[in-house]
């Protein structure tokens, strides 16, 4: 032996539980191969390629089993998409949302059906508008849009037989009731057939593209409200301007530097305008609930809600016995609006929501009672809760 000390190496620490695990999982799981994972993909497409073709040979089935009808309206199931969808809902499990795999299943019946004729469905226009946006999120992209220049005009389109449906905006979760909507009501024939609920984004759009050059800012009033404070804080000297529509706004203001609309973002790829800024809401949950107008009632999805347009008699407490009926069977009341009823000075109907279909029980038997307190009871539409 020498005089020298002999070192021992020490030992390596120990790997943090961490690094462990993740060092485990890449020798258990090697990356995979990219081509490989690319032809897996490509055959599930040629399956899914085949399996929609399949669909669509058994929706034309569907077809023949009717039998020669009028028109594509009169292949249309609202109610047998409702629980075609909710099923969907039902059994997802992910990666995709809910949401994402309702607009997917959508188009497919969207197409298959328009094998038969596209659907005809009027809404207010021009181009551009949420309420084609609506259209399209409940009829899809096969359906055949109609933009019109008025919501009065969308309820004649239908009633008179050149549009199949119709879609209206009703109410805003910030802003409230769209009373022109509710108005038509009060005359027209048309009974409501769905809904439809979209989470609307503003955006404020001009031709430059710089907020500095903005005076004026068109747009509709609901979607002026919608975004107030936005205004206040960022274009506190702008003059607003209400008009007709969403589109109308993108419309005049790809014609001048100094001018500016408030639209969603479709209106910009379908004016050519730039998006200044946006989401400009002033409510992160900003949604507006729309109507599908059709010329006759459906059958029951099993989840559903009814529209009524109540006349109460004059006399003290008509109102709470119209109601009393609803609430005694545990029936759930969304939503009750009064408006003038256009029959005389200071007489009033009620358009009230309610939970369940006019041909079930218990609202069947609620409805059978308030013709005791109520001096008219019209069914608006009985139609399938929207679906994600």
């Amino acid at each position: 032996m020498t005089g020298k000390t002999r070192r021992t190496r020490e030992p390596a620490p120990a790997p943090k539980p961490e690094r462990a695990q993740v060092a485990a999982k890449r020798k258990a799981s090697p990356r995979p191969d990219l081509a490989a994972v690319r032809a897996e993909i490509d055959g599930i497409d040629r399956q899914i390629q085949a399996l929609i073709a399949e669909r669509a040979r058994w929706a034309q089935q569907v077809g023949k089993a009717k039998g020669k009808l009028a028109a594509a309206v009169d292949y249309y199931r609202p109610e047998r998409e409702a629980q075609v969808l909710r099923r969907v809902v039902d059994r997802n499990v992910g990666p995709l949302s809910d949401e994402v795999l309702v607009r997917l299943f959508r188009e497919i019946m969207s197409a298959c059906l328009a094998q038969q004729e596209p659907l005809k469905v009027g809404y207010l226009g021009p181009e551009g508008t949420f309420s084609q946006q609506a259209v399209l999120k409940h009829f899809g992209h096969s359906a055949r849009g109609y933009p019109l220049s008025s919501i009065e005009e969308v309820f004649d389109e239908v009633a008179a037989g050149h549009a199949d449906f119709g879609v209206v905006p009703v109410e805003n979760s910030g802003q409230g009731t769209i009373q022109s909507t509710l108005d038509m009501f009060l005359s027209s024939p048309l009974k409501i057939c769905g809904e439809v609920e979209l989470h609307v984004h503003q955006y404020l759009l001009s031709r430059s593209g710089h907020i500095e050059d903005i005076e004026r800012v068109y747009s509709h009033a609901q979607s002026l409200a919608q975004c107030r404070a936005w205004l206040r804080q960022h274009l506190p000297r702008a003059e607003l301007q209400a008009l007709a529509s969403n589109a109308e706004a993108a419309r005049r203001a790809r014609h001048a530097d100094d001018a500016a609309a408030i639209a969603g973002e479709s209106a910009a790829h379908v004016y050519g305008l730039k998006i200044v800024a946006g989401p400009i809401e002033d409510r992160p949950d900003n949604t507006t609930r729309f109507l599908v107008m059709g010329r006759r009632l459906f059958p029951p999805s099993g989840h559903d809600r009814t529209s009524l347009l109540v006349f109460v008699q004059d006399q003290p407490g008509a109102l709470y016995r119209v109601l009393e009926p609803l609430a005694r069977r545990g029936i759930s009341m969304n939503r009750i609006e009064s408006r003038p009823a256009h029959t005389g000075k200071w007489q009033y109907a009620f358009f009230i929501d309610v939970g369940g279909h006019v041909d079930e029980s218990p609202l069947s038997d609620a409805l059978a009672e308030l013709g005791d307190f109520a001096s008219q009871v019209t069914v608006l539409g009985s139609y399938p809760v929207a679906v994600a």
